[in-house]
């Protein structure tokens, strides 16, 4: 049986989750395809934006599910990439300070 997310994210990256962005979003997927992924990171986003670790963990949950998806479901892993470029955009022009080093330093 293989590791969850959050398993793979301790053991491979030393990351702890501390958001359930990545079940949201593979419910999402299963339940309403694209169009629910998309609803699922507008509030996500428009919730989260200014929690540095919560944005940080949308970020990385984004690129791995680019990477999940590419080679099985393009239309889907093109979706999160263009949430991802959507999001990561957002924090390099808005996270400042300690915020900016907390981003570059996860996402890393």
């Amino acid at each position: 049986m293989g590791r969850t997310w959050k398993e793979f994210m301790a053991d491979e990256c030393g990351y702890e989750v501390k958001t359930t962005f990545w079940d949201d979003f593979t419910l999402a997927e299963r339940h309403g395809g694209v169009n629910a992924v998309k609803e699922t990171y507008q509030r996500a986003f428009k919730e989260w934006h200014n929690n540095v670790e919560y944005v940080t963990e949308l970020a990385i949950v984004l690129n791995h599910k680019i990477w999940q998806h590419y080679e099985e479901n393009y239309e889907l892993g093109k979706v999160y990439n263009d949430l991802w470029i959507e999001c990561d955009t957002w924090c390099n022009e808005n996270l400042q300070g300690d915020d900016a080093m907390y981003y570059f330093q996860t996402t890393d």
